[in-house]
């Protein structure tokens, strides 16, 4: 009977404890990844929820593309040098550090998340990170800088291999909650 469990333990699979380094070099070799979402929008005081859905795309050299299809159409390029807002097929609606330097601090932040950026997190946020096992992880972001700290109670990620959901909690009592799923890795 020894025989027989020390056997299983060899040949099966490896799993170890993921950390938060270990969380960063993973996505690190993810350059491009595209996924479906889900978000849904809980504000105090109003009956029913506000939904989206779409397709999102991170380049880690070349930024977001948050690209909503429904109840309306939206797009959203988040990049290192400005952010272009296009709703329903209205103009584009550009912002830059200069012409709205806290919009565009919370879009640099946005990028880390998706990237698991541990410098910037930890410039901005206090950490918590549990190893769910199995390959599971989550990571509760408690915002310490202002504005996030007037805005945010909290931001919750979890995932695996990929982040598969976020949840920000406001100040005001409300939350979004955005489900990624149909993760893919493909070129820009």
């Amino acid at each position: 009977m020894k025989l027989i469990t020390l056997l299983a333990l060899l040949i099966s699979p490896v799993v170890s404890a993921v950390t938060l380094d270990e969380l960063q070099q993973r996505f690190a070799e993810q350059p491009v990844v595209r996924a479906h979402f889900e978000q849904t929008r809980t504000i105090k005081d109003m009956p029913q929820p506000l939904r989206s859905q779409g397709e999102m795309l991170i380049a880690r050299d070349n930024g977001l593309l948050w690209d909503q299809k429904a109840p309306f159409p939206m797009t959203l390029l988040l990049d290192d040098q400005r952010m272009v807002q296009i709703v329903n097929g209205q103009p584009p609606q550009t912002i830059t550090a200069d012409t709205n330097p806290q919009m565009f601090q919370f879009n640099h932040l946005l990028r880390a998340l998706f990237q698991a950026d541990r410098k910037v997190l930890e410039e901005n946020f206090r950490i918590d990170f549990k190893d769910l096992g199995e390959g599971r992880w989550s990571l509760v972001l408690t915002p310490i800088t202002t504005p996030l700290d007037k805005i945010f109670t909290s931001l919750d990620l979890k995932g695996a291999i990929y982040l598969e959901s976020i949840r920000l909690n406001d100040k005001q009592g409300d939350t979004t909650d955005i489900a990624l799923s149909r993760h893919q890795l493909t070129p820009a």
